[in-house]
């Protein structure tokens, strides 16, 4: 198993990240440590020279003169040869002194608070502690004796102690330097083990390609609460990408099929013409047909650039700075606008609009009529004549809502059922009613879809049987989010 040294990855971070902690807690412990020990060894060692304090006084006896002195009995005395100690009286008289040392001599009592001091005594460090002590003298004479006022200095050397206290300090160092040792291969290893899943999560998602959209990761990915949701969004994504793909390819093959049958169509009839010697009238006539094809083409390519550029817009065609088209506006300018061919095929044109509130949408003015003609323009070739088409805009009634709906209905024969899933579909025209006859290129839904839902709305199309019509209609419903404006200024219904 080979680990991963890169400085970058996450493994190698998380492990200094680790090692870091640990290292830094072994030194807290260390410093923790060398605290206690030295603050425990010198309460012991301070508790021992007291101790061997009280000793000394204890052998301060009567020195039987005549001016009931004290002496010191050196017989009784027990003292490690490396310590040191003199005594004094009250009247300052040296009553012993250790071997080892020339003395101090005779000091004023030692502060209640520290008693201690440190000196330095044939190259050694020593802790000293000077106690004054009374010893009774004379017990049988009247007054239960005579007491006598003693000083004692002792010392002892702290090399012993410094040497127990760094020796402990030295098993904590050493002990968390085996640990830091021992921990840091084990926690690679271990964080190596635990990015497995995700390493091969990355494995499976780049053997994705264009050909092979096969995702199938593991169950380790799935289960893992930090992995589940990754591995949801790679399958989310890779899905959107395949039929992202997949709507390409289609819309590439639709559209060099209908490219190419146009131009079949024109470079047949040119043929057809130059078969043979035509009169004027015969050329006229079939010039008129080519350019009639030539039409067609253009409307295929400009119906391809609008859908494009619909498509490739981003998530709203319309900035911060401009403003919200009108969509009542935009419905009567292009009304107005097919009037003469609604007229020349017999049909009525009704519109209905709210007549005070406002019905901004946040959609660029161009698309809004883009989207309004292309309904509308349906609508008016697939009624008979002496029908009508509805166009009619509301508001939606929850002040919260903020939508507009803009209902476009005809009288027509209507779609078969089978066909409504695909009207949709870029250049599909499986229905009768929708064949070339009435000059459709099968984009004009598709970019009435892609503007709605560019811009955060909906679009649905119902077409079903009316028992009070002799004809099914077909009913197009456009629900669109109004602009901020106009949804901070609607009033709420009353």
């Amino acid at each position: 198993m080979k680990l991963t040294v890169n400085p970058r990855s996450i493994a190698f971070r998380l492990i200094v990240a680790v090692l870091a902690v640990e290292l830094l807690s072994s030194v807290l412990v260390v410093f923790l440590s060398y605290g206690y020990e030295r603050h425990t060894h010198f309460h012991a060692f301070d508790i021992m020279l007291f101790g061997r304090a009280d000793a000394i006084l204890g052998a301060v006896q009567d020195a039987e003169d005549p001016q009931d002195n004290v002496m010191l009995v050196k017989a009784d005395l027990h003292v490690p040869p490396v310590d040191i100690y003199e005594v004094y009286d009250s009247g300052g008289r040296l009553l012993g002194r250790s071997p080892n040392w020339q003395g101090a001599g005779p000091s004023p009592a030692p502060q209640p608070h520290n008693p201690f001091s440190q000196l330095t005594v044939n190259g050694r460090e020593y802790r000293v502690v000077r106690i004054h002590g009374s010893r009774l003298v004379d017990l049988g004479k009247p007054g239960g004796g005579t007491l006598r006022q003693v000083s004692i200095l002792y010392g002892a050397p702290t090399y012993y102690v410094w040497k127990a206290i760094f020796g402990t300090v030295e098993f904590y160092a050493g002990g968390s330097a085996i640990l830091l040792l021992v921990t840091g291969p084990l926690i690679a290893w271990l964080l190596h083990r635990g990015l497995l899943p995700l390493r091969q999560l990355a494995a499976l998602a780049s053997k994705v390609s264009v050909d092979s959209w096969q995702f199938s990761p593991p169950a380790s990915a799935r289960t893992t609460p930090e992995l589940a949701p990754l591995t949801h969004a790679i399958e989310s994504v890779l899905q959107r990408l395949e039929r992202s793909f997949e709507q390409q390819r289609t819309f590439v093959s639709d559209a060099a099929h209908e490219l190419k049958t146009a131009v079949a169509v024109v470079k047949s009839s040119l043929q057809l013409l130059d078969m043979k010697s035509r009169s004027v009238e015969e050329y006229k006539a079939g010039l008129e047909r080519c350019l009639a094809d030539s039409l067609r083409l253009e409307e295929i390519v400009a119906n391809m650039l609008a859908l494009a550029r619909v498509e490739s817009a981003g998530s709203s065609s319309i900035s911060s700075l401009e403003p919200a088209a009108d969509l009542a506006q935009c419905l009567r300018r292009t009304v107005a606008q097919l009037a003469t061919m609604a007229a020349l095929r017999g049909v009525q044109v009704e519109v209905a609009v709210p007549a005070s509130a406002a019905c901004r949408v946040p959609i660029a003015e161009e698309d809004c009529c883009v989207l309004i003609s292309n309904l509308l323009l349906n609508a008016i070739q697939h009624s008979p004549a002496n029908s009508k088409v509805e166009a009619r805009i509301d508001l939606e009634t929850e002040p919260a809502a903020g939508a507009a709906v803009l209902a476009i209905q005809d009288h027509g024969d209507g779609i078969d059922p089978q066909a409504l899933p695909h009207v949709f579909d870029r250049f599909y025209r499986g229905d009768p009613s929708r064949t070339r006859s009435t000059g459709g290129t099968g984009l004009g839904l598709a970019i009435c879809k892609a503007i709605v839902q560019k811009d955060g709305g909906s679009i649905d199309l119902i077409s079903q049987p009316d028992p009070n019509l002799p004809n099914r209609g077909t009913t197009v419903t456009v629900r669109l989010p109004l602009a901020k404006e106009t949804a901070a200024n609607r009033l709420p219904p009353a």
